[in-house]
C-alpha cells in the first residue's frame, strides 16, 4: 500500500498530526471519533465528553480533506467568532508547520488570515478554502462543501427558551450555503437539559455519543443507538464495569469523581456523560410555570390572585432559564383590593469565607399568599459591607423578623450582624437549624406552595437574579441564579453545584407554612364584613345620634 493510499484513512493522518504536536498516540476513543468524523453520514453529530479533543481531531480532519481535495470550501461556525477563529488558526498552523502539508500553504496572492485563507492548489473562488464565522454572523452568500459547527451551543445562547429558539433558527442557514453532496458535522457537549443537539435528530442528523464513563443500563437505554459501538462493547467485557472511565488516558476514575463533585450531578451528566434526556417527568418537581409573576411595590399586595397557564398570560419580556416549555405567567385575574402585608421575613444563609455567596430572600404574607419581594446573593459573608447591605435590605423591606441559617459558624454570623442591624433597623433575629437532607427539605417546602400557585414573585426579582451573575463566567453564572436552581433541583443529594439562593427562599417560605391554611376568600369576606360594620356604625352615629346595637352586626 502506497503512502498516498495509507493517508486516505484519516486515522493514519491523525497519528501523524499527534506526533508532530508531540502528543501521545491517539487513544482508542480518539481514533473512534476520527473514524466517525470521516465515514459518518452526511449530517452527523459528534457528542463527546469535555476534554477528549474533538475540536483538535476535526481541525486535523479539515487539513486531511484539503490534502485529498484542495478545491474544497470549508465553513467553520462556533458560538462566538473568537472560538471559530481559534479553530481556523490551529488548522492554518498545522498547514504551515507540517511537511506533508507544505504544498497547501497559501501563496502570496491568496487569502491568508485566521479569518479566511486559501490553500496553494485551490482554484480561484469567491469562497475561501477555510473561513470562520460566529453563529450570529451573516453566513448567507457563503458556499461550502463541509460545514463544521464547533460548539455552537453555549450557556449564553441556550440558557433560555427564547435564546434556544433563536439558535435553532440560525442553524437553518446551513442548508442555504451547503453545496450539493456537502457534509455538516456538529461537535459539542450539551449545555442544558434541553440542548438543541437533542432536536437535530428531527432534522435528519445522526448522533454518535462518547460519554466519559461506561454508562449504567438506564443511561445506555436512554442513549440507544446513539451510543458509540466502542463504548457499548466495553459494557460486555469482563474486565470492565459500568461506571469505569472510558478513556483513562485522558481522565481516570479519580479525576472524574473530582469533576463530578465540582460540576454537580446534573452538570456532570451533561458535560461528561452527554445525558441530556429527562427520563422522568417528576425528576424536576419545581416548575417555573407554577409561579405567579407580577409587579409588586411598597408594603401592599393583592388580596387574591388567580393563576392560569394561558398563552396570553405568558411573560416573554423576562429571561426564563427553565426547562423546555417552561414559562412565567402573570395572574389571570387579580381579585379584591390591595392591602398591607400581614408580615414580612428576611432569611439569610451566610457564606462564611468560602467561594459561595451570602444568599437572602424577603418573603411577605397576605391572605395565605406568599410574595417574594427581594432575593439574591451578596459576595462575602462576615465583611462589614455585606452586613451593612443586609441591614439596609431589612429596613427597606420593613421586615418583622430576620431568620439566619445557623448550621454554619455556630451563631457567629448572628453575633456579628446584630450590632450592625440594631444601628440601621431594630428587628428581632431568629436562628434556624436544619438536620434533614437539604434537597428533600427544599422540595417538600416549595412544591406544595408552588403547585397551589400561592407563591408570587415580584417581576424585578427575576430580572435582578438574571443580571446579578453577568460578571461571572458563563459556565458558572447560571448555577448561582435562584430560578435556575429552582428548575434543576432533584431529590438526589448533591443535584446542584450551588443551592444557596434556593435554600434560603425555602427557609423563608417554611416560616409561613403554618399560616398558609388561611383561605383567601374567607379573609376577603371577613374584611368586607368589618368594613360594612364600620360604615353602619358611622351611619347610625350621624343619622340617629347613637351607635348600633351589637346584635345588629350579626
Amino acid at each position: 500500500m502506497t503512502t498516498q493510499e495509507t493517508l486516505k484513512d484519516f486515522r493514519n493522518f491523525l497519528y501523524l498530526c499527534w506526533k508532530h504536536l508531540n502528543l501521545p498516540d491517539p487513544t482508542p476513543v480518539q481514533y473512534d471519533i476520527a473514524d466517525y468524523v470521516q465515514n459518518g453520514p452526511k449530517r452527523r453529530v459528534v457528542q463527546a465528553f469535555r476534554g477528549v479533543g474533538k475540536s483538535w481531531i476535526t481541525s486535523a480532519y479539515v487539513c486531511h480533506q484539503l490534502l485529498l481535495d484542495p478545491s474544497k470550501n470549508i465553513l467553520v461556525v462556533s458560538a462566538s467568532k473568537a472560538r471559530s477563529d481559534d479553530f481556523s488558526t490551529f488548522t492554518l498552523r498545522l498547514i504551515n508547520d507540517m511537511a506533508i502539508l507544505e504544498h497547501l500553504r497559501p501563496h502570496d496572492d491568496q487569502r491568508n488570515s485566521k479569518i479566511a485563507f486559501d490553500v496553494g492548489p485551490a482554484p480561484a473562488s469567491h469562497a475561501p478554502s477555510v473561513v470562520s464565522k460566529g453563529i450570529s454572523s451573516a453566513i448567507t452568500g457563503s458556499r461550502a462543501d463541509l460545514i463544521v459547527a464547533d460548539d455552537i451551543e453555549s450557556l449564553n445562547n441556550s440558557a433560555t427558551q427564547t435564546t434556544r429558539d433563536k439558535l435553532l433558527e440560525a442553524i437553518k442557514e446551513f442548508d442555504a450555503v451547503l453545496k450539493p453532496d456537502g457534509h455538516i458535522i456538529y461537535l459539542g457537549t450539551p449545555q442544558t437539559e434541553m440542548s438543541i443537539y437533542s432536536s437535530l435528530t428531527e432534522r435528519g442528523y445522526q448522533t454518535r455519543v462518547w460519554p466519559a464513563r461506561i454508562p449504567s443500563e438506564s443511561q445506555e437505554n436512554r442513549m440507544g443507538v446513539t451510543l458509540s459501538p466502542l463504548i457499548k462493547a466495553l459494557t460486555e467485557q469482563p474486565e470492565t464495569s459500568r461506571g469505569d472511565a472510558v478513556d483513562p488516558a485522558r481522565f481516570n476514575s479519580e479525576d472524574l469523581l473530582e469533576r463530578e463533585a465540582s460540576y454537580g450531578r446534573t452538570g456532570f451528566a451533561l458535560q461528561f456523560m452527554l445525558d441530556a434526556t429527562l427520563s422522568d417527568v417528576s425528576r424536576y418537581p419545581l416548575r417555573l410555570s407554577d409561579l405567579v409573576v407580577m409587579n409588586i411595590s411598597g408594603d401592599m399586595g393583592p388580596e387574591k390572585v388567580v393563576w392560569m397557564a394561558d398563552k396570553d398570560r405568558a411573560l416573554n419580556d423576562v429571561p426564563c432559564v427553565g426547562l423546555a416549555g417552561d414559562r412565567y405567567y402573570e395572574p389571570f385575574e387579580v381579585a379584591g383590593s390591595w392591602q398591607k402585608f400581614t408580615g414580612s421575613v428576611l432569611a439569610i444563609d451566610p457564606s462564611g469565607r468560602g467561594a459561595d455567596e451570602t444568599a437572602y430572600a424577603v418573603v411577605k404574607m397576605l391572605n395565605g399568599f406568599l410574595v417574594v419581594t427581594d432575593a439574591g446573593g451578596i459576595e462575602g459573608g462576615y465583611e462589614d459591607k455585606a452586613l451593612q447591605r443586609l441591614s439596609e435590605i431589612a429596613k427597606k423591606e420593613q421586615v418583622n423578623k430576620v431568620l439566619i441559617e445557623s448550621n454554619f459558624g455556630d451563631g457567629m454570623f448572628t453575633a456579628l450582624l446584630t450590632p450592625v442591624l440594631s444601628k440601621v433597623y431594630k428587628v428581632s433575629i431568629e436562628e434556624v437549624r436544619h438536620s434533614t437532607q437539604k434537597e428533600r427539605r427544599i422540595i417538600d417546602t416549595l412544591e406544595p406552595v408552588m403547585n397551589q400557585h400561592k407563591l408570587i414573585i415580584n417581576k424585578k426579582v427575576i430580572e435582578q437574579d438574571y443580571d446579578s451573575t453577568r460578571h461571572l463566567p458563563p459556565e458558572k453564572a447560571l448555577k448561582y441564579q435562584l430560578f435556575y436552581q429552582m428548575s434543576r433541583i432533584t431529590r438526589q443529594r448533591g443535584s446542584l453545584a450551588h443551592d444557596d439562593r434556593l435554600d434560603v427562599l425555602a427557609m423563608a417560605v417554611n416560616y409561613w407554612t403554618e399560616q398558609m391554611a388561611q383561605d383567601a376568600d374567607r379573609q376577603m369576606a371577613s374584611r368586607k364584613d368589618m368594613v360594612f360594620k364600620r360604615e353602619l356604625e358611622d351611619f347610625m352615629g350621624s343619622v340617629v345620634g347613637r351607635k348600633p346595637k351589637p346584635d345588629l352586626w350579626f
